[in-house]
């Protein structure tokens, strides 16, 4: 399809189309940005504060605009693709996390795929490390941001922000990307505080100073800080690499949205404010999804997914024969899976089998 009819899914009636929920990471996001809704009837003049309390914590990032009509087609199907990135910029209130360099790169990195139907979801987590063909884009202050041939991935959002980001995984899928939202490290602990911690269960010693972690084997209720250090540690886990924290990151996650459907947030209005307001604090969206109503539109088509209808898969990859420390797409695999989330089919396990995928699994139940 053309530009234009993708601008009429997500404009006017933007959220109609492709507007499926997307995966745990949307499940949970669907659950906490629904908390705006219930706080919004909570009555009277406090829910206009309320609502205007929200509406300011939210900072969108016009994606479209950056990219213009050099994109993939749109596919009219009722699949939702989405980008979700967590940012490790070290400025700010996040400089407690590392030296501020200058710039900030997707340390977390996951192409969220719904199905038709909005009951099934595709998660595919993309290595930082992968080395890519980075195409040209134009950063968020119009400046060009030349092509480069095997950057590593994470480079994309260094040097050009979000829709250079985006721009990359769409070259690396061929699927356009519906939507785009970050998650900063402060926001993330504050929403995991918030929330009372995340439980989990670990079979194994976890122990990264730099990550400012020591988890023994057992059960945990991890707060912020930990939880953090959980989904950032790569020592620790599995062969060191990326790979192994990828598969963490997904444990945690399933972890986080079970967490945050036991809690019971509609029936507390207090705890329902303060996830509410941490979730909004802790995501930068598009520019499409920027304001509560807007969100609270999209969150809506969420509720059909539950956990067990979310399949997480890692980018097919290898170790880079010339630098062991970096990642290339296995390219037939890669394909494959694209393919088959491009057609919205489930992802093939001949796709993701026998490649390098980490170690990870089994340290955290």
């Amino acid at each position: 399809m053309t530009e234009q009819s993708k601008s009429g899914r997500t404009g006017g009636a933007r959220h109609g189309r492709r507007r499926k929920p997307p995966t745990r990471r949307r499940r949970a996001a669907r659950v906490l940005l629904s908390t705006g809704a219930a706080v919004l009837v909570l009555g009277g003049a406090g829910a206009g504060y309320v609502y205007a309390r929200l509406d300011g914590n939210l900072q969108g990032v016009d994606i479209n605009g950056q990219l213009g009509a050099d994109r993939p087609d749109d596919v009219d199907d009722g699949s939702l693709d989405l980008l979700v990135l967590g940012s490790d910029s070290r400025s700010g209130a996040n400089a407690a996390y590392g030296k501020d360099e200058g710039g900030a790169r997707s340390d977390t990195a996951m192409v969220v795929h719904v199905h038709q139907g909005h009951r099934k979801a595709s998660v595919v987590s993309i290595p930082r490390d992968t080395l890519v063909d980075r195409p040209a884009c134009t950063d968020e202050h119009g400046i060009a941001v030349p092509a480069a041939h095997r950057a590593m991935f994470n480079t994309a959002y260094e040097v050009g922000g979000p829709a250079c980001a985006v721009k990359t995984v769409e070259a690396l899928s061929g699927i356009r990307m519906d939507h785009y939202i970050e998650v900063d490290f402060t926001g993330f602990r504050h929403l995991i505080d918030e929330l009372g911690g995340v439980e989990i269960t670990t079979t194994r010693p976890i122990k990264d100073a730099k990550s400012h972690l020591d988890l023994a084997p057992g059960t945990h209720t991890l707060d912020g800080e930990q939880s953090l250090g959980l989904v950032r540690t790569r020592k620790s886990v599995g062969d060191g690499s990326d790979l192994g924290r990828i598969q963490l990151q997904q444990a945690f996650m399933k972890a986080f949205v079970e967490q945050v459907r036991s809690v019971g947030v509609l029936t507390d209005p207090t705890k329902l404010l303060g996830l509410a307001d941490a979730a909004t604090k802790a995501i930068t969206p598009d520019s499409e999804l920027d304001s509560v109503p807007e969100l609270m539109s999209f969150a809506k088509g969420l509720s059909g997914i539950g956990a067990d209808n979310v399949h997480m898969v890692t980018l097919p990859v290898e170790y880079d024969p010339v630098d062991p420390n970096r990642v290339v797409p296995l390219e037939a695999q890669s394909r494959q899976l694209w393919t088959a989330l491009a057609k919205d089919l489930p992802i093939p396990a001949s796709a993701v089998k026998d490649t390098a995928t980490g170690k990870a699994d089994g340290i955290v139940k």
